[in-house]
């Protein structure tokens, strides 16, 4: 077994250059970091934030001019005969996005590229409210009916778009799967490694990774995330609904708790962020772009706008309206980035921790966190502060695991329908979690891992950016129609392109309402 955790490391200890290469290209190359602060942008900061400002100012700012209508659309009681609610979308898609990275993510952000960082993850995110909301509205424009459930998202609007061809979805389905498959595993080891921390906070003792303890933990997390898997999108979305709010308000009160014992910081929180990101040093210097660029990373990261990788939650999702959707998912940039990760940043800038002691960034550790936690907590209540906050970790971890599985079924559905390989998608999912709890057992840290899904990440936004232009005027037209008619029935005649199910779906609320004016309408066709 040795042997095999030493040549998957020497795989990953290879990607972290492949990684780092593509999220720098070009600034790795002398002659483009001469260039006068160009020479500070890499082509994926200026796809990413570049996207994100060209579709904020194509829809008017939407994410601003239409936050109040994006509230009411959250927080509407809505029952969804297929499909999922609109606010179960938004908590699947939150399961995915409020993941580990909020807490490690954000720490090495900070820890690189300085407080600066987190100002640009705000600039990132602010911006990528748009791009979420372009994705989304795809996502929804070209969903599919799969029994009583919806299936859609990148691999389903690719081959729209691309003149829809099977191969197309197919490609870019498993290009998905992949990168669900390489994150996997460290969300598998986060999840056991966090149990086992608050497992020694409750008992004040040690407990060594190959015991029984440990034993039972993976055994019982294997299985939750089995029985997750194979009870597909809805028991996912249930089980999401229940606990992306209980997380997030958890992570959220501690963490304000700790602001307020602290009150005495905040200027220096505040000057520490506003001036890493603007002080004449960083913009001549070279650490604007480092700043920036770990912003913009590990925003993306824990954000996911621009990915395509939440779309799949927003085509599950029962709305009336494409668009409304979009505003949903808008939402859901702003909670994960501008209010759970603004509170680590908070933590970490507030405990002065930020520029010592690197050794964080070893997959599955929070010493850096934990020390800043520490270090702000009043006196007598460390371990209740660490333990509510190592249990979000855990939660974080775990929802994004099931996600990602969920999700990967989702992108499967545009390969093939069969139970038989949808099952092994599922299946894989699964087995790939337990290697990463198997990496914690035995006493493997692959702290590569990290690297691997940075290079996920940025395969994947460069499919999926390109696929956000070429149906730019669909959505566009779409929101047109929505804005002047106040979301009314969405037609292929709205934005001019076939769009079967919306078409599927008027023609039957149609023929509904001719019959109940002919008094032929039974009840069951009413509902």
């Amino acid at each position: 077994m040795e042997s095999v955790f030493a040549a998957v490391n020497s795989i990953l200890a290879f990607i972290g250059p492949v990684s780092d290469f593509f999220w720098e290209f070009p600034a790795n190359f002398a002659w483009y970091r001469n260039i006068p602060v160009l020479g500070n942008f890499s082509l994926a900061i200026i796809v990413l934030v570049g996207s994100g400002i060209y579709f904020s100012i194509r829809l008017k700012f939407i994410q601003v001019t239409y936050f109040k209508e994006s509230l009411q659309l959250l927080v509407a009681r809505r029952t969804a005969h297929t499909g999922i609610s609109p606010l179960a979308a938004f908590l699947l898609s939150s399961a995915m996005r409020v993941g580990p990275g909020n807490i490690i993510g954000v720490t090495g952000a900070i820890t690189v590229g300085g407080p600066g960082a987190l100002f640009w993850m705000w600039i990132s995110g602010f911006f990528g409210m748009a791009t979420a909301y372009m994705e989304s509205v795809l996502a929804q424009i070209f969903k599919e009916k799969k029994g009583s459930e919806f299936v859609g998202g990148l691999p389903f609007y690719s081959r729209r778009l691309l003149g829809n061809r099977a191969w197309v979805g197919i490609t870019v389905s498993f290009v998905y799967i992949m990168y669900a498959m390489f994150c996997l595993p460290a969300q598998g080891f986060n999840v056991v490694s966090s149990v086992g921390a608050m497992g020694e906070i409750l008992t004040g003792a040690q407990i060594p990774t190959q015991s029984s303890f440990y034993y039972i933990t993976a055994a019982a997390v294997v299985f939750i995330a089995a029985l997750m898997a194979f009870g597909g999108i809805r028991r996912v979305s249930h089980a999401s609904n229940a606990m992306v709010p209980f997380m997030a308000v958890v992570y959220v009160v501690t963490a304000l708790v700790l602001i307020f014992s602290n009150t005495d910081s905040l200027p220096y929180f505040f000057h520490a962020v506003f001036y890493g990101a603007f002080h004449p040093e960083a913009i001549f210097g070279g650490l604007f772009g480092t700043a920036l660029v770990q912003g913009v990373k590990r925003g993306l990261m824990v954000n996911e706008a621009g990915q395509g990788t939440i779309t799949m939650a927003a085509a599950a999702a029962d709305a009336k309206h494409p668009c409304e959707q979009g505003l949903i998912a808008s939402l859901g940039v702003m909670m994960d980035t501008h209010i759970i990760c603004t509170m680590t940043g908070f933590i970490v800038v507030m405990a002065h921790n930020w520029d010592t002691n690197p050794a964080w960034m070893e997959a599955g550790k929070l010493p850096k966190f934990l020390l800043s936690v520490d270090e702000l907590t009043p006196m007598g209540y460390n371990d209740i502060v660490t333990f509510m906050i190592t249990l979000c970790f855990c939660l974080f971890a775990y929802t994004t695991m099931v996600g990602m599985i969920s999700y990967s079924e989702i992108a499967a559905n545009r390969v093939s329908r069969s139970r038989l390989f949808i099952n092994g998608v599922r299946s894989f999912g699964v087995f790939v979690s337990a290697f990463g709890i198997l990496c914690n057992i035995a006493g493997y840290d692959l702290g590569n891992l990290w690297a691997f899904s940075d290079l996920g990440n940025i395969i994947i936004v460069y499919v999926n950016v390109p696929m956000l232009y070429l149906g730019a005027r669909y959505v566009l037209r779409a929101t047109q129609h929505y804005k002047a008619t106040g979301g009314a029935d969405f037609t292929s005649d709205v934005i001019g392109i076939s769009c079967p199910y919306w078409d599927k779906k008027i023609s039957a609320v149609n023929d509904i309402q001719d019959r109940r004016h002919a008094g032929t309408v039974s009840p069951v066709d009413a509902e």
